[in-house]
């Protein structure tokens, strides 16, 4: 029994050692989640990230309008995303039902009631989010650096529709702006620089 109990423990430090090992330090995440900020945001922006323990928290509090999420260290590729503060209430309430198991259309029909109910806030002026997607054997963590990385770009005009802007449903060619979700609380313009 005394074996048994020993080893258990033994393997319980083993994977809390290894989770603090794959989880970079407050200021690695912070360094890496404002690269998807534009230059001007980066140093007040709030950034979220996680704790040694994997729990997602606050690394930083912000001074700015802009707020930017670490990147996941449970996936193996590079993600971090900054956006407009006022889209938080709309991003927060995504993170919330995702934690209570949620899938992607419970979470955008919830929010569409919640938005039309008034329970939830959505902007009322355009408002962009920044995303920055890469390799992580790509990204130089000393330097803050990540080469080859590609930043597309979000902006949220809830309820707007292809009339009332002008765009297409989708891109005819590579980079070219288009309207996703339109006519709901998350129709937004998609930005997908062409590639290299």
């Amino acid at each position: 029994m005394r074996k048994t109990f020993f080893t258990v423990a033994v393997v319980l430090i083993s994977m809390q050692i290894k989770a603090q090992q794959t989880i970079p330090d407050a200021d690695t995440q912070i360094k890496l989640a404002i690269l998807a900020a534009p230059t001007d945001k980066r140093e007040g922006a709030k950034v979220y990230g996680y704790a040694a323990d994997g729990t997602f928290k606050i690394l930083r509090n912000g001074t700015n309008d802009f707020v930017c999420i670490g990147d996941d260290p449970k996936k193996e590729d590079i993600s971090v995303s900054c956006y407009l503060a006022e889209l938080e209430p709309f991003m927060e309430r995504g993170r919330v039902l995702t934690k209570e198991g949620k899938n992607a259309k419970q979470i955008f029909d919830m929010r569409e009631q919640e938005v039309k109910e008034g329970k939830l806030t959505m902007p009322k002026q355009p408002s962009t989010l920044f995303a920055l997607s890469g390799s992580k054997d790509k990204y130089d963590a000393a330097a803050g650096t990540l080469k080859d990385g590609y930043l597309r770009y979000v902006v949220y005009i809830p309820y707007a529709t292809s009339e009332s802007t002008g765009l297409p449903l989708k891109p005819d060619v590579p980079g070219m702006p288009w309207i996703m979700d339109p006519g709901t609380h998350r129709a937004h313009i998609m930005i997908n620089p062409a590639k290299p």
